[in-house]
């Protein structure tokens, strides 16, 4: 049997932007998911897949091998998207699911709708199982810049940014299987984000899953005409200079103009304005619209869920809680 783990993920800077070019600050969560595959000695043409979540099932499939078509699944959705999956690594190594019967579990230590990454762990897992190219496998896939994809095997927190025009127009293209093609590795980057203020940041989920590849394909086809680049710029010092802030304060004056940016370049209002009587800073992680905020603020913990849970938001963690 063979195991492989990877880490859901946060982008603290450069969303939307880092499609672009921009500098990304992206950090690693506790949370993540793992693959275990293993093989039979039978050769029924069957590949087994089950998929589980906290406390409970998510879905399960069985495929033709060979064709890699469902042949049973408690979710035909899923079934067809992961199937669309595995034909992408077939593609990249044709002879990956060859040979005997395999079963294929994984397990995801978040709820799925939160957003935290279990497309690009699973890609990732997958990836390091065929021997494929991960960056090449998202792109055949999901799309997006593939920072997810860099936190998914990091120590730590990271910086990501695309390294050529090329790979920053990559397009959302879906769970479909395209000809792969040439992909440029981006220039992932160790970085030293030990935040002295970690005890007043907090996640909060608000309820609701953004669809990435749908928000990355809009924001290009919206963008594209566009000159964003003293934004890129922008957004780039902001990554730079976010690791070296020393006060709660410094860091929460970043985030407020981060999110004054990416207002402006995607023309939605900052999430700030849906809490305006929330003491302290608050910035949209990732997709805009949906999954988890950033709040930074000098209220401590309690304070800082009872005041969502006033406004109908129960899943709060504190910094130390989620980060790697």
């Amino acid at each position: 049997m063979s195991l492989y783990q990877a880490h859901g993920k946060f982008l603290l800077t450069g969303e939307y932007l880092v499609l672009k070019g921009a500098l990304a600050l992206a950090i690693p969560l506790k949370l993540g998911q793992n693959l275990q595959v293993s093989l039979a000695d039978t050769d029924t043409h069957r590949l087994h897949w089950i998929a589980s979540q906290p406390e409970k099932p998510w879905f399960s499939v069985l495929f033709d091998s060979e064709t890699l078509q469902p042949l049973s699944t408690d979710d035909c959705s899923k079934a067809e998207k992961l199937a669309s999956i595995l034909k992408a690594v077939r593609q990249l190594k044709p002879n990956a699911f060859s040979g005997c019967d395999m079963r294929f579990r994984t397990h995801l230590d978040f709820d799925p709708n939160w957003g935290l990454g279990s497309s690009s762990t699973l890609i990732a897992n997958l990836a390091r199982w065929a021997d494929v190219n991960p960056y090449e496998l998202l792109k055949m896939t999901f799309g997006g810049s593939g920072y997810d994809i860099a936190c998914a095997t990091a120590e730590g927190p990271i910086y990501f940014q695309l390294s050529s025009t090329e790979s920053a127009l990559r397009q959302a293209q879906g769970p479909k299987v395209v000809k792969p093609v040439e992909t440029p590795t981006p220039t992932v980057e160790p970085i030293n984000f030990t935040p002295p203020f970690a005890d007043h940041l907090f996640f909060i989920y608000q309820g609701k899953k953004q669809s990435s590849s749908k928000e990355v394909k809009a924001f290009l086809e919206k963008t594209n005409p566009i000159d964003l680049q003293k934004d890129i710029e922008s957004v780039s010092e902001i990554s730079r200079a976010a690791p070296k802030c020393e006060t709660l304060d410094e860091f929460a004056m970043l985030m407020q103009c981060h999110e004054r940016i990416i207002a402006r370049c995607i023309g939605q209002e900052p999430v700030q304005k849906r809490f305006p009587d929330f003491e302290g800073v608050l910035k949209s992680l990732g997709a805009w619209g949906g999954d988890f905020i950033l709040a930074a603020t000098n209220w401590d913990s309690i304070q800082v869920k009872a005041y969502f849970k006033e406004k109908g938001l129960n899943v709060v963690f504190d910094y130390k809680e989620m980060v790697l």
